[in-house]
Parts: structure tokens; C-alpha cells; sequence
């Protein structure tokens, strides 16, 4: 649904490709559900963790997620790293071959269409933030927006918006920078 309603405002001539990727799913509760049940364990994962809490019944953790999240990114970039290897394609005139003759003057833009766990798992592998940086921010609303903008040094960087909106920490003052000098950091008792 989200995806046609994206489609619609998009010149079909700027699309390269369309694919749908299970690993972005939204994090699966188990099966044979009910409200209640639900309500349980999720209560039970305030307490014991939203990142290693496992649903029952055939549900998943967030790790399980992240896990499936990191192979998307692999797949994102070998895929985005081939298109722009290929450059123009001279033998076509296809809509997605002139998209493609552009990719090198006009950037490339990727949109990913996912849930806000998945998001924010996203988000933790791509930046590398902690379990304790994870545990400590929030999905973004539904339907909103999240960008990643081009920086400086050849990679992206989450909008200051969206990074503040979600609580996750400026880049220089993310955990693993500050490991070194601070072993408290380590201390799992203090989250």
C-alpha cells in the first residue's frame, strides 16, 4: 500500500528497480497470537530487553531481526555498487537504462520501505550504534520519513531530526567511541 501511494508521485522514468526484500519485515510475535498473550510478553521484553527478548512461539528478537537487517545491507550494497558499475547501457532504451545513464551525474536515490523496529534496527547496524543506544531509542511515527543524507567523507549521516526524533546519539558521542575511557559504559546494571 505505502509503496503504490510513493509510485504515484514518482516519474516512472527515474525508477531503476522495485524489490521486495523479507528481511526488512517487521519483527515477528509468534504464532497463534492473542491480544492478551501479546500484551504479556511484551511487558516481559520491557523488563528483560527489547533488543535479546525472543516472543515465544516461533517469535523473534530484535538480534533475530538485526540479523536478518544485516544481510539486507550486504545485498543493498552489492546491488546499488553493480548499478553504478554498469553505468549507461548503450544497446537500450528502456525506461530503467536511462535512469541508470544518470546515476553518476544525479546521485541515486534508495527508498526503503520498512517498520519502525526493522527501521531503527537499520539504522543500529548502518551506524553501529550499541544495544544500550538501541535500548534507549524510539520508532519513528507511522508513515514518517527517515532520511540519510550524503556526508562528507563518502558515507551518510541520519538527519539531525530524524536522529534526535528517534534518540539516537551524535556520531563522535556514540558508545563505542567512548569505550576506551569509560569502562562504565559496560556496566549493564546501569541501563
Amino acid at each position: 500500500q505505502t509503496l503504490r501511494e510513493i509510485l504515484r508521485e514518482i516519474d516512472p522514468e527515474c525508477i531503476v528497480g522495485i524489490r521486495e526484500d523479507p528481511r526488512i519485515a517487521e519483527q515477528q510475535f509468534g504464532n497463534f497470537q492473542s491480544h492478551h498473550s501479546i500484551q504479556d510478553n511484551k511487558a516481559t521484553r520491557s523488563d528483560f530487553g527489547r533488543f535479546f527478548y525472543r516472543f515465544p512461539d516461533g517469535g523473534e528478537s530484535g538480534f533475530d531481526v538485526y540479523n536478518r537487517v544485516s544481510g539486507f545491507i550486504g545485498t543493498l550494497r552489492r546491488d546499488s555498487d553493480d548499478l553504478l558499475d554498469s553505468g549507461p547501457s548503450s544497446s537500450s532504451s528502456s525506461p530503467s537504462s536511462s535512469a541508470s545513464s544518470t546515476l553518476e551525474d544525479d546521485g541515486m536515490t534508495i527508498c526503503i520501505i520498512t517498520h519502525g523496529l526493522s527501521l531503527r534496527l537499520f539504522l543500529m547496524r548502518w551506524f553501529q550504534y550499541s544495544v544500550h543506544e538501541f535500548e534507549r531509542s524510539y520508532n519513528p511515527k507511522n508513515g514518517r520519513v527517515v532520511v540519510l543524507k550524503p556526508s562528507q567523507d563518502g558515507g551518510f549521516k541520519l538527519s539531525e531530526v530524524d536522529r534526535i526524533a528517534m534518540g539516537f546519539p551524535l556520531y563522535k558521542k556514540q558508545e563505542r567511541f567512548r569505550l576506551m575511557d569509560d569502562y562504565s559504559l559496560l556496566d549493564k546494571t546501569r541501563w
